[in-house]
């Protein structure tokens, strides 16, 4: 398993992490055997950074997460979670988080974690169940760091969701070790420029930010939430299609868009959607590690196949660069 260094943290991290989310749910929703087994398969592969959260099941994701790893005891992995402050808790946010860490090392039966990521969306102004520049600067980061010096946690990081202008903000304070970015084949723009009227937000070259300020990137939403398995069926343990972040306004245009890519499976490029996304996430250089959301073992055994294979070649990106090339000026 190739691992890369991780920003200016100094972690070497695989470059396929463990997700433990509740879109693919097996972390959520599947067998404790299967959990455990491919936690297993992981490890044997190389694998040594697990990600969950406390809103992935409400807890049942850490716990199950904590419960494999207590038993198993292995050497040199990294941990992460993420808390989420509610509107409701605006004004008890250094609160909030210490009290959701407390609860989250209790689960996953840790004295501390690696990297802690704030989960709410990041705006210029805030409101509702986003965080304002402001407000993530000021509160966020201070009890972040309260819990660094504690020995809580060692790095910090946020969700790489909101306004681009925002997220530019706290990745240039350099404030931060880690940024969860949304990278896909539908939606390219932390990569590269976007082809005007692209349907897609705009992350800006976000990667030119973060490889400035010394951030690592956990790569999210490599198969755009399963729409770029290019089917609508999903597998009873995952979640039902989730709302896209970055790309269309609506799942099923997600998915209407991966169908227009099976070019690069037809003319030879991949195997599968799913092995063309997972290997397209992996091609950028400012890539620490990529979450794959999956429902069961056989689906965690495709994406580590995937990226066993390395990068797509150019000529595959030259490929997808054209076909992508013909969303252009359509509805978002």
């Amino acid at each position: 398993m190739e691992t890369r260094i991780f920003g200016r943290s100094g972690l070497r991290l695989s470059i396929l992490g463990f997700g433990c989310g509740a879109v693919g749910g097996l972390m959520v929703r599947g067998s404790p055997a299967d959990q455990d087994k491919a936690i297993g398969m992981a490890l044997d592969a190389g694998i040594n950074y697990f990600d969950t959260a406390v809103q992935y099941g409400d807890g049942v994701s850490e716990t199950n997460l904590g419960r494999i790893l207590g038993a198993r005891k292995p050497a040199g992995v990294a941990v992460g979670t993420k808390v989420r402050v509610p509107s409701e808790n605006v004004g008890a946010i250094a609160k909030t988080i210490a009290d959701s860490m407390d609860g989250s090392l209790r689960r996953l039966k840790m004295d501390r974690v690696d990297i802690f990521h704030l989960h709410n969306p990041i705006t210029l102004n805030g409101g509702d169940e986003t965080l304002s520049v402001a407000q993530v600067k000021n509160e966020v980061v201070p009890a972040f760091e309260a819990l660094r010096k504690a020995g809580k946690t060692r790095f910090l990081g946020i969700t790489a969701i909101g306004d681009t202008e925002a997220l530019h903000q706290i990745i240039d304070s350099e404030l931060i070790d880690s940024a969860q970015v949304s990278y896909n084949m539908l939606n390219a723009s932390a990569a590269t420029a976007l082809p005007p009227n692209y349907p897609a937000q705009d992350y800006g070259r976000m990667f030119d930010h973060t490889q400035k300020a010394g951030v690592g990137v956990v790569g999210i939403r490599v198969l755009a939430a399963g729409a770029l398995s290019g089917t609508a069926e999903r597998h009873p343990t995952a979640s039902a299609p989730p709302s896209p972040i970055g790309s269309a306004h609506t799942y099923d245009m997600d998915l209407e868009r991966a169908r227009r890519l099976m070019p690069l499976v037809t003319e030879g490029f991949a195997g599968s959607l799913a092995e063309a996304a997972t290997r397209f996430a992996i091609t950028h250089p400012a890539m620490g590690t990529i979450l794959v959301g999956m429902a069961t073992i056989e689906e965690f055994q495709a994406s580590l196949n995937a990226v066993l294979k390395g990068p797509l070649p150019q000529a595959a990106l030259d490929r997808l660069q054209s076909l992508t090339a013909s969303f252009s000026g359509e509805s978002r």
